[in-house]
């Protein structure tokens, strides 16, 4: 089947996809633009609110070992307003990361599901994608986590660590990877979003009470990070009736980025051998 035909179909107007091929530049490389990608997925002008799902798709590359910058641009214009250049990739991700509730972005997600297919990029949940941004980001703060526990005076960052779990998931993690079928080294990977997010709130806000309270000692570090995850428990069982340990496994992450490496790849090559087509301005997604 050939993928561009394929893609350009999904073009019609009158099914109400996205135009995205339209808003394709050509300048020095091929490109989208921040501004009017965020326009056609229902953001309107605001770039402050767009951005996270910028950072996002930065985080996933990072995530994937593909350089961010070769990806998205930061672009400076005359009126003080600040653009960002995107590749088919860096697209692809944003749009996997923005907000699904926008009717235009679940169009949108369709129409990036239906071109990934005919390379065999089987990611039909844009949660995926998103899982690989969010994972990143604990990996960062969980660095940092550790850095300001040090100052705190924890000298047993593992014992500290399952505080949080203890706190979280009334068990420590070894228990948890137990329950679940899982290692104990995969826990974090067989997270979903919600979950992903719960934890990272965690592990945020652990940070910020340690970092008030100063030197406090191993067993008080511990009993904040208990305690913090005691709270992220309550909320994340008012928010979906579970109880964090009863969470779904999710699919593997490296599975995850393995295919995302295979698409990165793969939407290189079709700007290279795909004329561009000619923008109109007034056709709408």
């Amino acid at each position: 089947m050939n993928l561009l035909k394929t893609t350009d179909e999904l073009l019609d107007p009158e099914k109400g996809y996205m135009t995205f091929e339209q808003l394709r530049h050509e300048n020095g490389g091929v490109y989208w633009l921040a501004s009017e990608l965020m326009e056609r997925l229902g953001y309107g002008k605001d770039m402050k609110s767009f951005y996270k799902a910028i950072n996002r798709a930065n985080k996933a590359m990072t995530g994937l070992d593909i350089d961010p910058f070769s990806n998205i641009s930061k672009i400076d214009r005359p009126d003080g307003s600040v653009d960002y250049k995107l590749t088919r990739f860096a697209s692809y991700l944003v749009v996997m990361n923005a907000d699904p509730r926008k009717p235009e972005v679940a169009t949108a997600q369709m129409y990036f599901v239906a071109m990934t297919r005919q390379f065999e990029l089987w990611l039909e949940n844009p949660e995926d994608v998103t899982r690989v941004a969010f994972r990143q980001e604990i990996k960062e703060q969980n660095k940092r986590l550790s850095g300001v526990a040090e100052s705190s005076g924890v000298t047993e960052f593992s014992y500290f660590q399952n505080a949080g779990y203890l706190g979280m998931y009334n068990m420590m993690n070894v228990e948890l990877a137990k329950r679940r079928g899982i290692r104990k080294e995969e826990l974090l990977d067989r997270m979903g979003t919600a979950e992903m997010a719960a934890n990272l709130f965690r592990i945020e806000m652990t940070k910020a009470r340690l970092e008030r309270s100063g030197q406090i000692g191993q067993s008080k570090a511990e009993a904040v990070h208990r305690d913090v995850g005691g709270k992220v428990r309550a909320m994340v069982n008012e928010s979906t009736g579970k109880n964090p340990e009863d969470l779904p496994v999710e699919r593997k992450l490296p599975e995850v980025v393995k295919q995302l490496k295979l698409g990165h790849k793969e939407m290189k090559k079709i700007d290279v051998e795909k004329p561009a087509p000619k923008r109109k301005k007034t056709q709408k997604m």
